[in-house]
């Protein structure tokens, strides 16, 4: 279930919701939310051997499966500006040469809430450096070589996706 569906009152006014669907129109006072997806962020890491940098998350959703140097956007920010912090605070290391690749819809449950997100993939070159995981987010790093990774070991849809645009463009970051 989506986040504007358990809505059942109008957070300008109070008055019980009438109708379902998205957007949210409250008839006693007009105001109208509009269900857009939240913007998430990750990037692809590939090291001078030709290996790619993948996160295992260390919750779930995805708990234990592949995922990417990423996250949320917040609001104010860039989606650059989101994926330089997010790496430094899942990861502890910096990036550089940061280049778009795609961007695909996703479906993200968190407390028992589906969020419509829509994720922006880039490909970047990590900054030399010592790395350090936040235990709370990632359980470990594996710099896996691409024939090694398994598309049903990455943890959501959107990331699948843009792992194949990744494999089909030939991208390879360049080395860091």
């Amino acid at each position: 279930m989506g986040w504007l569906a358990i809505i059942d009152r109008c957070p300008r006014c109070a008055a019980p919701r009438t109708g379902s669907g998205s957007p949210f129109r409250c008839v006693a006072c007009g105001l109208t939310l509009f269900g857009g997806p939240t913007v998430g962020v990750g990037c692809f890491v590939r090291d001078a051997a030709g290996r790619h940098l993948f996160t295992v998350r260390g919750k779930d959703p995805g708990k234990g499966l592949l995922g990417l140097p990423g996250g949320f956007v917040d609001a104010g920010e860039s989606a650059e500006d989101a994926l330089h912090r997010e790496v430094r605070e899942e990861i502890g290391g910096a990036i550089t040469g940061i280049r778009y690749l795609c961007s695909s819809p996703n479906r993200y449950l968190f407390g028992g809430v589906e969020y419509d997100v829509l994720d922006v993939f880039y490909t970047a070159e990590l900054v030399a450096g010592e790395l350090q995981l936040d235990p709370d987010e990632i359980g470990a790093l594996r710099w896996l070589p691409t024939a090694e990774v398994q598309v049903e070991d990455i943890a959501f849809p959107s990331m699948r996706a843009a792992w194949r645009v990744l494999q089909d463009r030939g991208l390879q970051p360049a080395s860091s």
